[in-house]
């Protein structure tokens, strides 16, 4: 048996004890696994070597391991050692002092169906295994605290080729995504800063500013995303999606971008621009990022969640000139969250084209279940399906509580969101957000049957 498996068991003899060493020994074993610090199938150390570590003789410990073996906890096979009876579950509950009462059966995992996940059936091809391969062979020797130059070269370049968007890299700064770059960049206000966001909104974004100790003020939205007229000018920053509002999935028009670039220019108001879902359209033409109309005004809060995973952990900040050498200095007090051997990975994977040719064959994957949901629940009683112009989930509006909804498919093993709690106030509008892009198309049929039966059966 390989010396490096053997569990160190923490035993404490007590001489003064009236119990022989032999009774403690087992005692203190049974312990062990009745408290889950030994499980079925752990190899234990040989009698002599345990009878060493202890002080005591071989023949107490082997003693302590026949009684344990007679009783069923342990298994020993010759020359293979001994173990802890990988059947051991089986053959008797373990049970101590304060485990009497008995626990409740695990509930089994809901389907998840979160907003945004893609899908990652096909990721680890040969582009995605090959550039790993290469980043875990050659690990960088250093790590700026920006980011590696290389990939803030790839990302300019992906801005470039997916965004329309020229810019120079050494304005970019790597993040751990979405959330942790717009943590990074709030630091840098003054204390008690107000962030207006939308509502309803992207609630992992906009719980940020209150838990850094920021003030937010809910700013109103419609089909066409925010609402550019009658803005407070007491906003130190505006959290704003323009390209797909989330949940609803609007975008902002040219002239609507104009006036909210007039009004941050006239009020002093910083932009924040989350680009959530910008490469996945499917209706018209994307307009260019507000980063274009007014670069030295707004911060681009990207991330490859949509277009990867968000197991990747990646992200970027495109930053106003005057915002990069403040926010590089504050990353490196802070540290590079992202480490090395991700960042190289990941440079490798976009330079080789991989991201835009799958994200184009995802598109179309997308496209096709976009489809399927407007087939499915279009035309649905008692329900009306937003339009779904872009990204990977559909927002259908209910007259029943979307409490009462979101229940039941949970019974059903399904887990779907209430679009209430995209909203930071009232006002909020009846109805269920889900995800489609994740599951394959018989998965998404058998789910969509589900979501129409719970709601034409309530």
């Amino acid at each position: 048996m390989r010396s490096d498996l053997i569990s160190t068991l923490p035993l404490v003899l007590n001489p003064a004890s009236p119990a022989p060493i032999p009774a403690q020994l087992t005692a203190q074993i049974r312990d062990l696994l009745a408290t889950g610090i030994l499980s079925p199938a752990d190899p234990l150390p040989s009698t002599r070597a345990l009878a060493k570590r202890l002080g005591v003789s071989r023949g107490s410990v082997v003693t302590a391991y026949d009684q344990l073996a007679a009783e069923g906890y342990l298994s020993s096979t010759h020359g293979s050692g001994t173990i802890i009876n990988p059947n051991l579950h089986q053959l008797k509950p373990l049970e101590t002092e304060n485990t009497h009462r008995q626990s409740p059966p695990p509930t089994p995992p809901l389907l998840n169906l979160d907003p945004g996940i893609p899908d990652t059936a096909t990721l680890a091809d040969s582009a995605w295994r090959a550039a790993w391969r290469t980043a875990c062979a050659q690990p960088p020797r250093e790590l700026p605290d920006a980011g590696l130059a290389e990939l803030r070269n790839e990302i300019a370049e992906h801005l470039r080729r997916m965004r329309g968007l020229v810019c120079d890299p050494q304005r970019i700064i790597v993040t751990a995504g979405a959330r942790e770059g717009l943590s990074l960049l709030l630091r840098t206000f003054k204390n008690s800063s107000t962030v207006g966001v939308e509502s309803p909104g992207y609630p992992s974004l906009r719980r940020i500013p209150e838990a850094l100790g920021h003030h937010i003020h809910d700013l109103p939205t419609d089909s066409d995303g925010l609402i550019a007229t009658n803005l407070p000018t007491n906003l130190d920053a505006l959290l704003v999606t323009p390209s797909h509002q989330y949940p609803y999935g609007g975008s902002l028009s040219a002239a609507r971008r104009t006036a909210l670039v007039n009004w941050a220019e006239t009020s002093d108001t910083l932009l924040i621009e989350d680009d959530f879902d910008s490469e996945l359209r499917y209706v018209g033409m994307p307009l260019p990022p507000l980063t274009a109309l007014a670069p030295d005004r707004t911060v681009l809060l990207g991330t490859f969640s949509s277009v990867i995973t968000p197991q990747i952990a990646c992200g970027y900040l495109l930053l106003p000139p005057a915002l990069a050498a403040e926010l590089a200095q504050l990353r490196g007090i802070l540290g590079q969250p992202v480490g090395a051997i991700t960042q190289a990975a990941l440079s490798t994977y976009l330079a080789s084209g991989a991201l835009r040719r799958r994200t184009q064959r995802l598109r179309r994957v997308y496209r096709r279940r976009r489809s399927i949901v407007q087939e499915r629940l279009g035309a649905l009683p008692g329900a009306q399906l937003r339009p779904i112009d872009g990204g990977l989930h559909a927002v259908l509006i209910t007259a029943t509580p979307a409490e009462v909804i979101v229940d039941k498919l949970a019974m059903r093993g399904l887990q779907v969101t209430a679009l209430s709690d995209y909203w930071g106030g009232a006002g909020a509008e009846n109805g269920i957000v889900f995800g489609f892009g994740s599951h394959d198309d018989d998965t998404l049929d058998w789910v969509l049957a589900e979501i129409a039966d719970a709601i034409s059966g309530i």
